[in-house]
């Protein structure tokens, strides 16, 4: 009876384990099967931002407007992302979202214009995209992207890299004028934008957020209109621009940081005067 009793014993441990067994080793197989890309799979190392340290270049060749070039902000970073799954597409890029303007040229006592981001300086949302106005969600597609279709057996290096600045045009005159005569005697420029390092999955459009980074770019340039041109206008302020933060936490990224408009389309030319109503000169696209 005793050895009977062994006998039924095993049994009914057999019966139980081989289910347990099966079960495991299908879930083992079917995470070797279908690996899916997480955060903590992906590895992000030598993670640079920094804005160039030489002042803000400021051109008076042309008798209609004054230009002035900003020194270029660049970011770039090295990946390494795992093994790719089949009929999975997975982006690794810089998305960049502009977070607050002002812009403002003033012409004396007579009134200033101001590029504007109607939505952002009301409060609508919190972020508008600054993307190339193509390449959606992405700042561009050249440096700033690389992409992968699956099934890649081994981990990919990759190195992506973006760079941004200002290069505008002011006119000498008051915009809404007819006449020629320069009256511009200061501009003044305050934007800042966030920075996202993204992986990014075609299909499913899953996103996970690498790395943050936040930067300011400010101008200050005093203009005498009286003085010949080549000899009007004076940077003020601080000669270089304070060095970009990438944070230790990361932000998630606004809605309106993803997709249209960008921020070259959706921004309007106001006309503001000392005195009378606010009147549009460029609207957005």
């Amino acid at each position: 009876m005793n050895i009977l009793l062994k006998y039924i014993l095993l049994f009914l441990s057999l019966a139980t384990l081989t289910p347990l067994i099966s079960r495991t080793m299908g879930c083992i197989q079917s995470i070797a099967c279908k690996p899916r890309i997480r955060r903590e799979n992906i590895v992000v190392y030598e993670v640079s931002a920094s804005i160039d340290q030489c002042p803000t270049i400021i051109e008076e060749n042309s008798p209609i407007v004054l230009r002035y070039k900003t020194p270029y902000f660049r970011a770039s970073a090295g990946i390494v992302m795992p093994p790719v799954p089949r009929n999975e597409t997975w982006t690794v890029g810089w998305i960049q979202a502009c977070t607050q303007m002002e812009f403002f040229n003033t012409y004396g006592d007579i009134g200033m214009s101001s590029w504007e981001l109607p939505e952002l300086r009301e409060g609508r949302v919190k972020a508008i995209s600054d993307s190339d106005g193509v390449s959606y969600p992405w700042y561009g597609n050249t440096t700033e992207t690389v992409t992968l279709s699956g099934p890649t057996s081994k981990p990919s290096r990759l190195t992506v890299s973006m760079n941004d600045n200002f290069y505008p045009s002011v006119t000498w005159a008051v915009p809404i004028s007819n006449s020629n005569t320069p009256m511009l005697t200061h501009i003044t420029r305050d934007q800042s934008f966030i920075t996202w390092l993204v992986a990014l999955n075609a299909d499913t459009k899953e996103r996970i957020v690498l790395q943050t980074v936040r930067w300011r770019m400010r101008v200050d340039i005093e203009v005498d209109p009286s003085m010949p041109l080549g000899s009007r206008a004076k940077l003020m302020g601080r000669p270089h621009q304070e060095q970009p933060h990438i944070l230790s936490n990361n932000e998630p990224i606004p809605p309106n940081a993803l997709g249209r408009p960008n921020a070259n389309d959706a921004q309007v030319l106001m006309w503001r005067p000392r005195r009378g109503q606010p009147l549009v000169v460029i609207p957005p696209k």
